[in-house]
């Protein structure tokens, strides 16, 4: 088996700072992931999320064009921890390849040097097989509102959880403040250990602005023995849009 580095920083108000980040200095052999156009389908946003999930066929494309294939180990790494290399992580194992880890620390942990420019990938057969327990639609989540059985995460920030005045620019763009009913919040930004109490809820879901920061605490869940915690991929930005309810305050 061998090892392929992604480099899957972004920048959510500045798209193109991601690969201009990766072409000032990347790991040596490192492949670049572009958000928009590798780990998600803009086709049927926002109505769908901001950041809809790839099709099969899609995230095939772009896996083959990242060298990966049945016999590569993808190492994912961004700035540290702002959702891009655990949303690549969880959309491989999504699509049926467990061979993937998350550089801890990002960029920043490499105590190699670096690579200028763009590098030269040799293209690979990636082939999907797509998973259908590690998901949650937004009609099955509304309908499960009150059920105690199920812990619903929301990894945005403070104050975009509670619905309050906030700098974050990504706060702009959503039509609706504040939460899903009954949620709790577990900013990504934290990077924090999740509680005992969550790791006891009988079913876990985690959703945050678009589906992609979620990926970083459902990563921590799953590294505490959760392997069976679910995303919600439309997240806020499609919730906010189909006027399902909503819940303001800290919670």
């Amino acid at each position: 088996m061998r090892y392929r580095f992604i480099d899957c920083r972004y920048d959510l108000m500045e798209p193109p700072n991601g690969r201009a980040a990766y072409r000032a200095g990347h790991i040596p052999g490192a492949a670049f992931a572009d958000l928009d156009g590798d780990l998600s389908d803009l086709t049927h946003a926002p109505a769908a999320g901001r950041h809809p999930l790839p099709t099969a066929a899609g995230f095939a494309a772009s896996a083959g064009r990242l060298g990966i294939d049945a016999d590569t180990f993808a190492v994912a790494y961004d700035d540290g921890v702002n959702g891009g290399a655990a949303r690549l992580w969880w959309l491989l194992r999504h699509f049926g390849h467990d061979a993937v880890a998350v550089l801890a620390g990002g960029i920043d942990a490499w105590i190699g040097p670096l690579e200028t420019g763009d590098a030269e990938v040799e293209p690979a057969a990636f082939t999907p097989r797509e998973r259908d327990d590690d998901t949650i639609t937004a009609d099955e989540l509304h309908a499960r509102l009150g059920d105690r059985r199920l812990a619903i995460v929301d990894a945005r920030g403070a104050e975009r959880f509670a619905g309050a005045p906030s700098d974050d620019p990504r706060a702009k763009l959503d039509p609706v403040a504040g939460h899903i009913p009954g949620a709790v919040n577990m900013p990504y930004a934290d990077d924090a250990t999740p509680s005992p109490e969550l790791l006891a809820a009988d079913e876990i879901v985690v959703y945050c602005g678009s589906g992609v920061t979620a990926c970083v605490p459902l990563l921590a869940i799953y590294a505490a023995g959760r392997t069976d915690v679910r995303l919600y991929p439309g997240s806020w930005s499609e919730w906010s849009r189909r006027g399902l309810p909503a819940e303001t305050g800290p919670g």
